[in-house]
């Protein structure tokens, strides 16, 4: 049986995760690697029904505590109810964000305490780490152009917010990244989707059985 392996990608709006997971999953599944691909907040029928709530509405609609809750119970019943039985059977599982855009949105830019946040990870999701972190780098002013392109005026709560709050979760990634090289790997999203798919599986090859 193939391990299970976990990766996850991170990264500000418009960075090209959603485009970059549905890749990695088809380049996986050309080698006959077995991948589910999911996604936060989301992954599960408890989860999908928290996104609705988190990704509607006004700006101020959730405190950033709120937010922290919120994501967390989202993320206990998809570990629960997606991730660990994946990982447990065997498959890969390749997820668009995780548990590091929580320490990064309602963390480091929502003013909430990093240890705080993994605390509510570590009860509620047993505090399950991805094998590898896939950091899409993009300037946040380059990013918010394409997640507008992309979305118009159907944007999201977070994506919605100002140009400082962006500011800060880039650089609450790229400190994450910093105090975890063994996890994370850097990815600079600003060239071709191809090209960036290349760099991406390039990043996660030493995990290859």
């Amino acid at each position: 049986m193939t391990t299970g392996r976990f990766i996850s990608l991170e990264g500000g709006e418009g960075a090209g995760k959603s485009t970059q997971a549905k890749r990695l999953a088809a380049a996986l599944a050309a080698r006959g690697i077995d991948a589910v691909l999911t996604r936060e907040p989301g992954g599960s029928e408890g989860a999908e029904a928290i996104r609705t709530l988190l990704m509607q509405g006004d700006v101020t609609r959730w405190s950033a505590h709120s937010e922290a809750l919120l994501f967390a119970a989202a993320r206990a019943d998809h570990v629960e109810k997606t991730i660990r039985p994946a990982l447990g059977a065997g498959r890969w599982v390749i997820c668009d964000r995780f548990i590091d855009s929580s320490r990064a949105y309602q963390g480091v830019a929502g003013g909430i305490d990093d240890a705080a946040v993994l605390a509510l990870h570590g009860f509620g999701s047993r505090g399950l780490l991805p094998d590898r972190t896939l950091l899409l780098e993009l300037a946040p002013d380059h990013g918010r152009l394409r997640a507008a392109g992309r979305d118009g005026a159907a944007a999201d709560r977070f994506a919605a917010r100002g140009e400082a709050f962006h500011a800060d979760v880039a650089a609450a990634f790229r400190r994450f990244a910093a105090h975890e090289p063994d996890r994370f790997r850097r990815i600079d999203a600003d060239h071709a989707i191809d090209s960036v798919a290349e760099a991406v599986f390039a990043a996660i090859a030493d995990l290859l059985p």
